[in-house]
Formats: C-alpha cells, sequence, structure tokens
C-alpha cells in the first residue's frame, strides 16, 4: 500500500501505548490501514461522514483486515461527535487533510463534549496554520512535537498536541508560529523551512494590503522567526 509523505509523516508521529487511535476525516482509509498495518494501537477506528464512502471502506477492511491482530471500527458520523466516553483508555485523536477552520471547531466540540478523557490530537491542516495554532494556544493545549513536510510541492505543519496536564507539565504551550519546525538537521529540511518562511510571509504581506491591520503582528511574528534563522546560518 503506497502511501503519501504527508500520511508517512503523520503515521510516523503515531506513539505506541495509545489504547484508542481516531482517523478522523479518513477518506479511503489509507492512513488508518497502515495504523493497523504496523499494529499502532491497541483500536483503530475510522471515521468520516460518507455513508457511501464508509461503506466501501468497511468492505475493504473486512476483505484485507479481517484477521488483524489490532481491533479496528467504522464510524459514520460526525467527527465533531466522537463517542470517547464509551471506549476506556487514552486517545489520539487524528484529523489531517482539512481546513483549519473546520480543524477549529472539530477540536472545540470534541473537547467540550469529553472533559475528562485523555486526548491527544495530532493535527495536519490544509489552510491557516497560525489560526488553528492561536485557537489550541487559548484553548491550553501544549506541544509534544511538530514538524514541517513538503509533499508535492505543499508545505504541511504536522502537530502532536495534548491538554492533558498529567506528567505534561513541562511541556510548552503551542507556539504560534512554530518552533521545532524551523530547526532541521540537514541542508534539505533546512531549505523546506526557508521557503515555507518566505510564502507564509508573502501571503500574510498580501493579506495586509488589504488594510488588514490585524495581520501586523503576524507579519512581525514571521519576521523575527527569518531573522532568527537568518543568525542561525551565520
Amino acid at each position: 500500500m503506497k502511501i503519501s509523505k504527508r500520511l508517512k509523516q503523520i503515521d510516523a508521529m503515531v506513539a505506541p501505548g495509545y489504547d484508542h487511535i481516531w482517523d478522523c476525516c479518513c477518506d479511503h482509509g489509507l492512513l488508518g490501514a497502515q495504523l493497523l498495518s504496523r499494529q499502532a494501537g491497541g483500536q483503530v477506528h475510522f471515521v468520516d461522514i460518507v455513508p457511501d464512502l464508509m461503506a466501501q471502506l468497511k468492505a475493504n477492511l473486512t476483505k484485507f483486515y479481517s484477521s488483524s491482530p489490532t481491533p479496528w471500527q467504522t464510524h459514520c458520523m460526525d467527527v465533531a461527535k466522537l463517542p470517547l466516553q464509551e471506549y476506556l483508555g487514552n486517545h489520539l485523536v487524528i484529523i489531517a487533510g482539512v481546513g483549519g477552520d473546520l480543524i477549529k471547531e472539530l477540536i472545540e466540540a470534541i473537547n467540550r463534549s469529553n472533559p475528562s478523557e485523555s486526548i491527544d490530537f495530532l493535527l495536519c491542516p490544509v489552510l491557516h496554520h497560525y489560526s488553528v495554532r492561536e485557537h489550541l494556544r487559548a484553548l491550553g493545549f501544549k506541544s509534544k512535537q511538530e514538524t514541517l513536510i513538503e509533499d508535492n510541492r505543499r508545505y504541511y505543519e504536522v502537530q502532536l498536541v495534548t491538554r492533558t496536564s498529567t506528567d505534561n507539565d513541562e511541556l510548552p504551550l503551542v507556539s504560534l508560529v512554530g518552533d521545532t519546525i524551523w530547526k532541521s538537521n540537514c541542508d534539505a529540511q533546512q531549505r523546506v523551512a526557508k521557503q515555507y518562511l518566505a510564502k507564509t510571509l508573502s501571503h500574510y504581506k498580501r493579506i495586509a494590503k488589504g488594510n488588514h491591520s490585524d495581520t501586523q503582528p503576524i507579519i512581525e511574528a514571521y519576521k523575527r522567526v527569518e531573522r532568527e534563522l537568518a543568525s542561525s546560518m551565520l
């Protein structure tokens, strides 16, 4: 099964120890199938709201994973209504491949409906990364891991965040512009970071030309990153 570079990175950030992994907005289920293949969690849940898509996915999973040592389940439902309280243990909720505004709505709903559950979120929005980070920070989420990748000439930020305070008191709050995504151990990743930063700054400068004064603090924040990157290369 061939999956994209983006999905490979998301898969690589799923650590052992979760009782339930929720592959939300799962589409054809490629990520969840990869998690099943490598037995990544206690149980893998596939969630999407499209009935025909989920029916076909269930048929494929039954065909290829009926004897999987990792149990799985499909849920044709709104991601905002995940039934986390019906499943004991700690949860990883993966939301990828959708816009940042929708991701914010889903996190808000899941967070509100499950106040006592142990939940981590693994997020890869298509757009509005700053807005997503701002929302996570306002909700008190802490950063466990983040990375930046380029896939098919598009850039993606992938964040693993937690709201669980136990044993995570030393973790930093989610950064508004990112922290470790700008740090690299090789020339290729450094080039990706520079190109992504330039594209991001250009985007917000274009918005600012329309007299959107609220973008100026965002521009200044990314300019600070630009200066830090420049000084680190001296």
